[in-house]
């Protein structure tokens, strides 16, 4: 298969989703993607040395434009500590001389900043959430550096998910904001404001609303992290929490907030008041909570993949819990056999699709959907731009990077 656009990786080096996607071009008989480390950019590297570093072509930018121009990927940068504290100490208010023009929310202050120094001596500690809304600051500010850095040094390769539509999908407030304009099905949102005050106005709001359950979400998660399903009595008050997030109280310090790995159940209304007060102070979004189709008392939603506006590779999850992500021991069964319709499936691929178009510099992404109970209508309740990394699932016999790498070729991006 022949190539006319050589492919720049950012990401980390040697993880799966690097690995599964050099894999896929070595299956394809193409030569190697650039892979360059988000490391390096965090050290303070230029885009420029670390394409001379991973011995990228010394080229012109006359001779890097047409047929010629790279592609550009960005990929996870989840999986790092270094990268993880790199990020939170360039989110820092001292960080210098950066931009939060990608940042959907960037005129509003972070809880407590850490300053580049405090944020430098973070230490390594497993499942502990250590600034979430300082950390996606530094995302979005890496984003726009290298957005700007590709345009003058690459001026004309192609994002294959631009980073201003990246920074939006990292973001579930603004995810939820372009979906609803795009006139996609989403969960009702507590509030149309996208703020967040605090547990009492949340309280408040359900009450308003006669809206008992709710998924609570740090607008900046991934993989169950932050996510609380909560919901209120009305004729008692009585409320539960189910959720990843654990805590460690102490004496004489704030409370330590941490992904357990695993889902606990909260009742005590001081406890749960602490971590959604916590949620809304690094940014949350809340939104109906809806029943889950299912059988035999689980329920499910969608890991549907939308490559260059076809939907192609999906995966149900099946739980006998509110939260269906695959690391909480969900299961993995195809929607056939987890019962779905072909015409309920088919409604999914819909919904997916509209979907990504609601992002128009975006070419793949992963896309949740659920499925109601009752009404069997279908909802995008997330949108992922690193939702490809799908383990033993094909499509026309195909991976989920082959597919993607044969589909760019074919359309003329590659």
């Amino acid at each position: 298969m022949k190539e006319t656009r050589p492919l720049i990786v950012i990401g980390i080096p040697g993880d799966k989703r690097t690995g599964g996607i050099q894999q896929a071009r070595s299956r394809l008989g193409l030569p190697p993607a650039v892979i360059l480390p988000y490391t390096g950019l965090l050290a303070g590297q230029t885009l420029a040395e670390l394409l001379v570093a991973a011995g990228f072509p010394q080229r012109t930018a006359a001779s890097c434009a047409g047929p010629s121009a790279p592609l550009l990927r960005l990929d996870s940068p989840g999986g790092s500590f270094e990268v993880e504290r790199a990020l939170i100490t360039l989110g820092a208010p001292d960080a210098g001389d950066c931009s939060d023009a990608l940042h959907p929310f960037g005129q509003r202050p972070d809880p407590f900043p850490l300053s580049c120094e405090t944020a430098g001596r973070l230490r390594d500690m497993p499942g502990v959430l250590h600034h979430p809304s300082q950390w996606f600051r530094g995302y979005c500010r890496l984003l726009a550096r290298l957005r700007k850095d590709a345009a003058l040094l690459l001026p004309d390769s192609r994002w294959l998910n631009d980073p201003q539509d990246i920074a939006d999908m990292t973001d579930k407030r603004r995810t939820q904001q372009l979906l609803a304009a795009a006139g996609v099905r989403i969960p009702r949102p507590l509030s149309e404001a996208q703020t967040l005050e605090d547990y009492s106005s949340i309280r408040e709001q359900m009450i308003r609303q006669r809206m008992h359950r709710v998924f609570i979400k740090l607008a900046c998660g991934s993989a169950a992290s932050g996510v609380i399903a909560y919901q209120v009595n009305p004729s008692t008050g009585a409320e539960i929490a189910v959720t990843t997030v654990g805590v460690e109280n102490y004496i004489t310090r704030p409370p330590i907030y941490y992904n357990s790995g695993k889902l606990r159940r909260y009742t005590d209304s001081r406890t749960i008041a602490g971590l959604i007060n916590w949620l809304c102070r690094h940014g949350a979004y809340a939104e109906q909570w809806i029943p889950k189709t299912g059988a035999g008392g689980a329920s499910l939603d969608i890991r549907q993949l939308v490559v260059l506006g076809e939907a192609c590779h999906s995966i149900a999850r099946v739980s006998t819990t509110p939260v269906t992500n695959l690391h909480l021991r969900s299961r993995r069964m195809s929607p056939a056999a987890a019962g779905l319709s072909e015409e309920t499936q088919e409604q999914v691929r819909k919904t997916a699709v509209q979907a990504l178009a609601a992002f128009p510099g975006s070419r793949v992404a992963g896309i949740d959907v659920l499925v109601s109970a009752g009404s069997q209508l279908t909802y995008a309740a997330d949108v992922n731009p690193f939702g490809d990394l799908l383990y033993d699932v094909e499509y026309q016999g195909f991976g989920t990077y082959e597919w993607e790498l044969k589909q760019l070729i074919k359309e003329g991006h590659l």
